[in-house]
């Protein structure tokens, strides 16, 4: 390990000083605006187009894909990618998102079945009573084991809760298991613990994962199978699943989806409109967010996406407008001990981050505005994962003046849907989006033209993504030098990537996600309401190369466990084995540097080759 990490460490030392990667010191903004202004006149080859394609439009290339686009021709392939619809979904892909059942459910089913810890403390103390869905009743008996044996002060021994609450005396892990069984628990390879727990009889698991101390079972979690897992974490905390689903379910996407624009789609709308995994009952709402308000307009109008957004609990809750009512509606409740009122939360980030921009034009005057039009715009329940609710009797009644439109008095719910409408249709929300998705897809200074070019289609089709995207498409600016391999790789891209490029078999996406957030950007846990960045400061740094390599290094030698590579398959000859994982030529730098690497390895095996390509500096351009 030694040597590999002096190894990982000089492709490190290099990154940082790619051109066009590092970020640059103020004195040399201006030659480097020069040198990119000339970029983006300089056309692409027709094989720079297919790669380019590839690297944008999807979470880039596998094996065969660079063939398959050059014999369908890159614009007819790019129309299918516009079209997901067209496009046939991977059933294997399917079938792997099939046993996250927390995907499908609404917030008020995955509060339920996977129940927070204040619900099963009220329980276990009596007082909320015991669920009657024998499902639900399970898993709180289970949580409830925990609570008892803390209360009873046994010192981590379980005890056993029968369905009318009487105690009986837990078995012990070794009158379960036998020692072999035990000792491969404890110290048996990813496989051979996936392998005893998969083929263990239901009955017997359980009594296990009861037995178990709970962090012998959070060390099982990466080994075990879907379904072990899954009660590992009931056992341990019932809303991890949500999240565990919910990254899961991403990366999988992300590496097998045949729709993968849509998937490109889906990760940049979700930043752009960012909610927290870990605020109160958003753990609960998301996978319904995500399902219901982002995946089905990543290509359609703006505006429906926009609104979307705004009525779905995760949004509500995030931003607090559930909370939102008119400020004199406990005047007369002078005795109230919390005092409600106007939440500008919402208001505000609707017009900063989601619409016009930090520059679009609104003062502190709209923000206010913006806030009393969407009073009364609540949840059901918030709690327990209630849904959208308008509460009339919060709702502020009066005049508002919202970017000089006014909003006459008298007006109810569709207060806050005409500022939706005013907010789609502004040429600064045209502009803020049309620059960012520039950013997304050609380059973190995109050219002003190009900018210009796609606000108009914006404003031309009533905000038609679709339409934008073929805009910026169809742009010299999009197919130049400039934005061919200008972006760098997010580390959920850069875990996608090499997934892909590998050609890996993936059984379990459950390390395989956990991988992304050791890289530092664990999904749906980012805090803020900006969302992950696209630029590329964000993730240039040498400790952050040094980590992707080691990562890459890990999955070529098959120690990401639920993810298999065939490195054998890629030869042993360096250049060679550059050129077909990254899809060209590598650049001398690399070839230099992975050459060096090399030198100091004893075994210069092909999953060591292979790592050192996919954790190199070249890998992490797109």
């Amino acid at each position: 390990m030694k040597r590999s990490a002096l190894g990982a460490t000089a492709l490190a030392s290099f990154f940082v000083v790619l051109p066009g990667v590092s970020s640059t010191k103020a004195s040399k903004e201006a030659e480097d605006a020069r040198r990119q202004a000339k970029l983006f006149q300089k056309k692409l080859t027709k094989d720079e187009q297919i790669l380019h394609a590839l690297d944008r439009l999807t979470f880039g290339p596998r094996p065969g894909d660079v063939a398959r686009v050059k014999k369908m021709g890159v614009k007819k392939w790019i129309d299918l990618q516009l079209h997901p619809e067209r496009i046939p979904e991977s059933p294997a892909l399917e079938a792997k998102l099939e046993p996250l059942e927390s995907l499908r459910m609404t917030p008020m089913e995955a509060t339920q079945h996977y129940p927070p810890p204040q619900l099963l403390l009220a329980i276990a103390q009596g007082r909320q009573p015991m669920p009657e869905d024998p499902v639900l009743r399970a898993n709180v008996q289970r949580m409830m084991v925990r609570y008892k044996a803390r209360q009873n002060g046994a010192g981590g021994q379980a005890q056993a809760i029968d369905p009318n609450g009487e105690m009986e005396p837990a078995k012990k892990l070794n009158d379960i298991l036998d020692a072999s069984e035990i000792q491969t628990l404890r110290a048996g390879t990813p496989e051979r613990k996936r392998e005893l727990l998969a083929n263990m009889p239901a009955d017997k698991l359980e009594e296990m994962l009861v037995a178990m101390p709970r962090p012998m079972r959070q060390q099982l979690m990466v080994a075990a199978p879907t379904q072990v897992r899954r009660e590992i974490m009931l056992l341990n905390a019932p809303q991890q699943v949500v999240n565990y689903d919910l990254v899961e379910a991403k990366l999988l996407r992300a590496v097998e989806s045949n729709r993968q624009l849509a998937e490109e789609l889906d990760d940049f709308w979700f930043n752009h409109f960012n909610v927290f995994y870990d605020k109160g009952s958003d753990r609960f709402s998301i996978p319904d967010y995500e399902r219901e308000a982002i995946r089905p307009h990543v290509l359609g109008k703006f505006r429906d996406l926009l609104e979307a957004t705004a009525k779905s609990p995760a949004m509500l809750f995030f931003l607090d407008n559930f909370q939102s009512v008119r400020p004199d509606i406990d005047a007369r409740n002078k005795n109230r001990k919390v005092k409600r009122g106007l939440n500008e939360n919402y208001g505000r980030e609707l017009m900063e981050l989601h619409t016009l921009g930090v520059n679009g034009g609104y003062t502190q005057h709209d923000v206010t505005e913006v806030a009393r039009c969407f009073t009364g715009w609540t949840l059901l329940e918030p709690r327990r994962g209630g849904g959208f609710f308008y509460n009339d009797n919060q709702h502020d009644k009066g005049e508002k003046v919202v970017l000089g439109h006014v909003i006459p008095a008298g007006g109810g719910m569709e207060d806050g849907e005409k500022v939706l409408d005013i907010l789609a249709s502004h040429p600064s929300t045209a502009h803020f989006i049309s620059r960012e998705l520039a950013q997304r897809f050609v380059a973190d200074n995109p050219p002003e033209a190009l900018v210009q070019k796609m606000a108009a289609t914006f404003l031309t089709t009533g905000g038609d993504i679709r339409e934008v995207i073929k805009t910026m498409l169809a742009s010299k600016e999009f197919w130049s030098q400039g934005a061919y391999r200008a972006k760098v790789k997010t580390p959920f891209e850069m875990v996608a990537s090499s997934v892909r490029a590998l050609d890996a078999q993936v059984t379990d996406g459950f390390a395989l996600a956990n991988q992304v957030g050791n890289l530092g950007e664990p999904l749906y846990r980012k805090q803020e309401p900006t969302g992950y960045s696209n630029l590329n400061a964000e993730w240039v740094n040498s400790s952050a190369l040094l980590a992707r390599m080691n990562f890459a290094l890990q999955l070529a030698q098959n120690r990401v466990p639920g993810v298999k590579v065939d490195a054998a398959r890629f030869g042993s000859d360096p250049v060679e084995v550059a050129k077909t994982l990254l899809f060209r030529t590598v650049s001398p730098q690399t070839r230099a540097a992975i050459a060096k690497a090399l030198e100091e390895q004893k075994q210069k095996t092909p999953a060591l080759l292979a790592g050192l390509v996919i954790g190199s500096p070249d890998f992490q351009r797109r």
